[in-house]
Formats: structure tokens, C-alpha cells, sequence
């Protein structure tokens, strides 16, 4: 897959492209359909597939503050996204001077000059242009002026419900990682870099992997989860952790932390850069009357988290 930064990227030579656009936060299962329709389309009209996405997420620029949760970093959504097949991926910064493009500019720029689009592919709850003045009817009306279809993929749900990073962000935040697995079609990833914590955990026995994570990521609920611990490099795999995230309330903690107990693990990981898959919730956080009490919870954890993995 190709990786261009900025439209004015696009080489020269490009030829006319199947485009979809969107942020896809997640690639959850609503964004792989119409990422995939974009790719069978290109695929059926011998042309080339393109995704384009921006980064930073346009709420952070039209709304400064109002950036959300981050449920793929833009590495991982690059990865997800050539796993569906595209042969190229546009990322957009999205600046103030961009946000203030009006669709018919929008249009002209990037999707016919730059990427030379025959087909577009969208949702039908696609917006675009300044103040999102344009949404699937000003498109196709544009479309038929610069020569260009436009196809929308129909929003994918289960049971009524329809998929939408919005949904998954309030699946995480409530800590119902299954909920949101079964929308992104995978379990919830959160990357971080291993960090010294207090040793507490080393000196009861459960000596755990303090993730330090991005600003912006989508960390579940305060709880204790069973989850896969991914390490990448030299040392790629995979190993079942324990995971809870707060403040320690046993030990009077304020500071909001990642812990993963990785089982059956006698490794260091101290400035590795991990991941964890979220499987299942376990419980909430709790406060013990003394370190006894606190020790046999967690061998409870590690078993049901055992069990929950196995």
C-alpha cells in the first residue's frame, strides 16, 4: 500500500482512483464495509483503491478541546486499513486553512485534481466542506459536473443498532470491552510505552507492566480486565495479562494508571513498547482493608483471567 502525507503528495502519474474519505477511527466493521465496497469497486473497474483520512481527528480544529478518545493510532489504523486490501492511503493534516475549504473546492482540489477520482464511496451520513456544508446530494451534484460517481455505503448494524466510532468510544469508556469488540470486529487495542510504577505489585508478589499511554487514547472504565498482552519486534507474541486500570484505591492513589500483570511472565519490559487487547470486563475497582485481602483478589483475577483466555 502506498502512504502519501498531504494530497500534494499524490504522484504526478496517478492515474483516476476509487475513493473513499472518512476519519476511521476504529476501521470498526461499519468502516470496512465501505472501505471494502471502495476496494471491490476498484478492483471491478481495473483502478486503483484510495482511503483518504485526516489527522489530527477535525473535531480537535473546528472545536479546539473536542478531540475524542482515540480508538486506533494512526500507525495501527494504517495497518488495519491496507489488511482490507487498499492500494493507497492519503493522510490529510487537517488545518484551519483546509477546514475552511468549501465543498465545491474540496471537491476540485482533492478529489479531481489530486486524486483524479471515477468513483467515490461514502456513508450516508457523510459531511464535508467548510461547516460541513456538503453531504451526499451536494457531492453527487458536483460529481456529475467534474465526472465522477458517487456511491454510498449503506451504515452496518446488528440487532438496530448501528456501528459508529461514537458508540464504541461509550462502549470503552463504560468498560464493556465485548460490546465493543463485537463492533470493531476485533478487541479493543491500547497502546503504551512501559514505565516505572510505585513496585507495589513487585513486592506483593505481582510485579505489573505500568503502560504510559497517548494523551487522546481511549482507555477503558476504572477496573479489572483479562486481556492479551502484544509485544512487537525481536520479542513479538502474545501473553495473557490481568489488567487494571485507576487509582489504587487501597494504597490512597490519585494518579489514573494502566497496570498489566502478565502471566506466567518473568520478563523485563521496561521501555518496550506493548499493547493490550482487551476480552473481558472482571470487576470494578475496589478498596481492601490491608494488603491480605488485596493479594487473594488478585489471585482470583489471574484465575479467572486464565480462564477467561484459555
Amino acid at each position: 500500500m502506498q502512504r502519501w502525507r498531504g494530497y500534494e503528495s499524490v504522484p504526478g502519474g496517478w492515474g483516476r482512483s476509487v475513493v473513499t474519505i472518512g476519519v476511521f477511527d476504529g476501521v470498526h466493521r461499519g468502516h470496512q464495509a465501505i472501505i471494502g465496497h471502495a476496494v471491490k469497486r476498484a478492483r471491478d473497474l481495473g483502478l486503483q483503491s484510495v482511503v483518504m483520512t485526516f489527522d489530527p481527528h477535525p473535531a480537535e480544529v473546528v472545536r479546539p478541546g473536542s478531540h475524542p478518545a482515540v480508538l486506533t493510532e494512526p500507525v495501527r489504523k494504517a495497518e488495519l486499513i491496507e489488511q482490507l486490501g487498499v492500494d493507497a492511503l492519503c493522510v490529510v493534516p487537517f488545518t484551519p486553512s483546509f477546514s475552511h475549504l468549501t465543498a465545491e473546492q474540496f471537491v476540485h482540489d482533492v478529489l479531481v485534481e489530486a486524486l483524479h477520482a471515477a468513483v467515490v464511496v461514502v456513508g450516508d451520513n457523510f459531511r464535508f466542506g467548510h461547516k460541513a456544508a456538503g453531504d451526499v446530494q451536494v457531492l453527487e451534484r458536483l460529481g456529475r459536473s467534474f465526472g465522477f460517481t458517487v456511491e454510498d455505503a449503506p451504515l452496518v448494524s446488528a440487532d438496530g443498532l448501528v456501528f459508529s466510532s461514537t458508540y464504541i468510544r461509550s462502549c470503552v469508556d463504560a468498560g464493556d470491552v465485548r460490546a465493543a469488540a463485537a463492533a470493531l470486529g476485533r478487541p479493543h487495542r491500547l497502546a503504551g510505552v512501559v514505565v516505572r510504577g510505585d513496585q507495589r505489585g513487585r513486592e506483593i508478589g505481582f510485579p505489573t507492566a505500568n503502560l504510559m499511554t497517548h494523551r487522546y487514547a481511549a482507555v477503558p472504565a476504572d477496573g479489572v480486565y483479562a486481556a492479551w498482552l502484544i509485544r512487537g519486534g525481536e520479542h513479538a507474541g502474545r501473553h495473557p495479562a490481568s489488567v487494571s486500570i485507576g487509582t489504587n484505591p487501597t494504597f490512597s492513589g490519585r494518579e489514573r494508571r494502566v497496570e498489566a500483570y502478565v502471566l506466567d511472565f518473568a520478563g523485563d519490559l521496561y521501555g518496550e513498547r506493548v499493547s493490550l487487547d482487551f476480552v473481558a470486563h472482571l470487576r470494578e475497582q475496589r478498596v481492601y482493608e490491608g494488603i491480605e485481602p488485596l493479594v487473594a483478589q488478585i489471585r482470583e483475577d489471574v484465575e479467572q483471567t486464565r480462564e477467561m483466555l484459555r
